[in-house]
């Protein structure tokens, strides 16, 4: 069994027990490997997204959330592979990072055969796009900040090259046809609503502290008084 088929295996086991545990050394016995690789592909399937929970201990082991799994999926490999470009488009955006984590859950929900074929109609699909088209990542402690609402402390430059520092009390993502990603937010500073360029954001640190609930509908490129002047969204 090559390790694609196993790692779908342990999964599938871990589903068809739960809430029952297995122990590393029940994986090793079962799929012929060491207790050591049985940990590393724990490591990665908990990496992809997959909630496996592990309870040391002697009697402990291995479970997996049922809830939180997806059966095996009838998606053919041309279905996954046109999910997996549109994914792809994520990049840039909020939601790049939960854009990577869902497409392997879809693979690791597949049956062996079928992830195995997806895989293959991967290898011969290419993607390409001018350097200059690329866009930046939106930093994951500020994805985590819109989610979470949760203040953010942000060291900014805006387009003159002025440097500031402030707190901010995020509301929502806003873009300019995609290109340019903006969190719109309220300035404890200038005590006003105001967006910022993702791009142009130097460092992002989370505070922690939760923030308070704004109407989405006061926080709009209509509305806000913009650092860099964008366009207005319609």
């Amino acid at each position: 069994m090559n390790r694609t088929d196993r790692l779908y295996a342990i999964v599938e086991e871990l589903r068809a027990v739960a809430p029952r545990r297995r122990s590393a050394r029940e994986l090793a016995a079962r799929y012929e490997v060491s207790v050591r690789t049985i940990a590393r592909d724990i490591d990665a399937l908990t990496q992809a997204g997959v909630p496996i929970y592990a309870d040391a201990g002697r009697r402990g082991g291995y479970t997996v959330d049922r809830e939180m799994t997806l059966p095996p999926l009838n998606f053919t490999p041309a279905e996954v592979i046109a999910a997996a470009v549109v994914f792809d488009r994520a990049d840039g955006t909020p939601f790049a990072q939960a854009a990577r984590s869902a497409i392997h859950k879809i693979v690791a929900a597949m049956s062996a055969r079928d992830a195995m074929a997806a895989r293959d109609l991967a290898n011969r699909v290419q993607l390409l796009d001018r350097p200059e088209d690329t866009p930046q990542p939106v930093p994951s402690v500020i994805q985590d900040a819109i989610v979470d609402r949760r203040v953010l402390r942000l060291t900014y430059l805006d387009r003159d090259g002025t440097r500031t520092e402030r707190e901010v009390e995020p509301v929502l993502f806003a873009t300019v046809r995609g290109r340019y990603w903006y969190v719109v937010a309220w300035c404890r500073l200038r005590l006003a609503a105001r967006a910022f360029r993702v791009d142009r954001i130097i460092h992002a640190q989370a505070t922690g502290e939760p923030a308070p609930t704004h109407p989405y509908e006061n926080f709009t490129f209509r509305t806000c008084d913009l650092i860099d002047r964008a366009p207005v969204l319609s």
